[in-house]
């Protein structure tokens, strides 16, 4: 866990319109805006240092209940709110902040991209409300600072994207963990190797060197990605899963700094491969990227989709204990795509004012309500999903415990 203070929040300022529109789950008025679309920013997405699993201490069944519509008293009295950390979760919460900015003028939310990393750091020194994060926090944070929680937002899911030229934008070329080591770590450096063609029979891949790409930074990308080669392939790959990792020495690799960044540099890199988060799925095809099936633990390949994270997600509600800290890497269910997780905001349940207090708990039950910001119409846009129930009430616990 960095305890070094984050970079100074840049990114969205939100400025908030001075009529007053009053929206919640039970008010007699509410209005729904389609969002026609918002440009999806690229910078870094650092992240804590998390373990790859946790145990469950206590079942979500065993939670107690907490109102949603209570947590959603949204103030009116003016206050600013800041949010910073993972660029996985930065077009999403951006999206939540335009409508936020509509319906409810007296809070002011300014959210910035500076990494998972610096996300939580900003919310272990108070210098942020609310830290974003791709990772749980470590037990060490834990012990460390006992007023923080990490409270599941939605889930979202990695993407495996490549520049095969003739074959990116017409297939998923089917990856698997041990084959992914491999390339990671200079083993298998052509993409016609035996490994991958056996892999893909009928598909003719043609003779061509690839290149690694992976995050300058600290990364939460870095540690789903690494958590999905430990599980996969424990004997292959003996690096331990963290946000920053001492990478093999592989000829022709190649780094780069964010989501945005990994897309650029593999769109300018025949032969490449990265790991970008499902956020920025849509750019990465727009740049003429594809990305992989990859193998589950059942043995099947699936590629990335709505049904695919859902049923993966699914299959671990039971074992997410009430703190909301789990891994959901390479599960046993079936039909579920490999790498899945809950995207997690970092927050101090000691807030500096009672009113600060009072806009980050309706900030965040808005955010997790499925007629709010759970809503596919925000979440469909950036390729994530809604909570299991189970899971919402566990956040809905967490969130209610935020004071000042």
């Amino acid at each position: 866990m960095s305890t070094r203070r984050p970079r100074s929040l840049t990114g969205s300022t939100i400025s908030l319109p001075t009529d007053t529109v009053h929206r919640g789950r039970r008010r007699a008025a509410r209005s729904v805006v389609v969002l026609a679309g918002v440009a999806l920013l690229a910078a870094a997405c650092g992240s804590s240092k998390a373990p790859p699993s946790s145990s469950p201490s206590t079942s979500p069944s065993t939670t107690s209940a907490v109102s949603l519509s209570s947590l959603e008293n949204w103030p009116t009295t003016a206050v600013s709110l800041q949010e910073t950390g993972s660029s996985l979760l930065f077009p999403l919460f951006n999206l939540w902040v335009q409508q936020i900015a509509k319906d409810w003028p007296s809070v002011t939310v300014q959210t910035a991209s500076t990494g998972s990393g610096a996300g939580v750091t900003a919310a272990e020194t108070g210098t942020a409300n609310i830290g974003a994060s791709d990772a749980y926090l470590a037990p060490a944070a834990v012990q460390q600072y006992p007023d923080l929680e990490n409270i599941p937002l939605a889930i979202s899911a990695q993407q495996v994207s490549y520049n095969i030229p003739g074959l990116s934008a017409i297939t998923h070329v089917k990856l698997s963990g041990k084959v992914l080591a491999g390339i990671y770590q200079g083993t298998i450096t052509n993409w016609d190797n035996a490994k991958i063609t056996a892999l893909n029979p009928g598909v003719k891949i043609p003779s061509l060197t690839i290149v690694p790409i992976h995050r300058v930074e600290s990364s939460g990308d870095t540690f789903l990605f690494t958590s999905f080669l430990s599980a996969s392939d424990p004997s292959g790959w003996t690096i331990a899963p963290d946000t920053t990792v001492t990478w093999p020495n592989v000829p022709g690799a190649l780094t780069a700094m964010g989501n945005g960044g990994m897309v650029t540099t593999c769109q300018n890199t025949p032969g490449c491969v990265a790991y970008i988060g499902i956020s920025y799925l849509k750019q990465a095809t727009t740049a003429g990227l594809g990305y992989a099936a990859l193998q589950n633990k059942a043995g099947h390949f699936e590629a990335p989709s709505p049904a695919s994270i859902t049923a993966e997600a699914d299959s671990f509600t039971a074992s997410t204990p009430s703190s909301g800290t789990v891994s959901m890497i390479y599960g046993s269910q079936s039909d579920g795509y490999p790498i899945v997780n809950y995207e997690y905001a970092i927050v101090p349940t000691k807030q500096p004012s009672a009113l600060a207090a009072q806009a980050v708990k309706a900030v965040l039950a808005w955010a997790i309500d499925p007629t709010g910001g759970a809503a596919s119409t925000y979440l469909g846009q950036v390729g994530f999903v809604a909570l299991p129930t189970a899971v919402q009430s566990i956040s809905t616990r967490l969130i209610s415990k935020v004071s000042s």
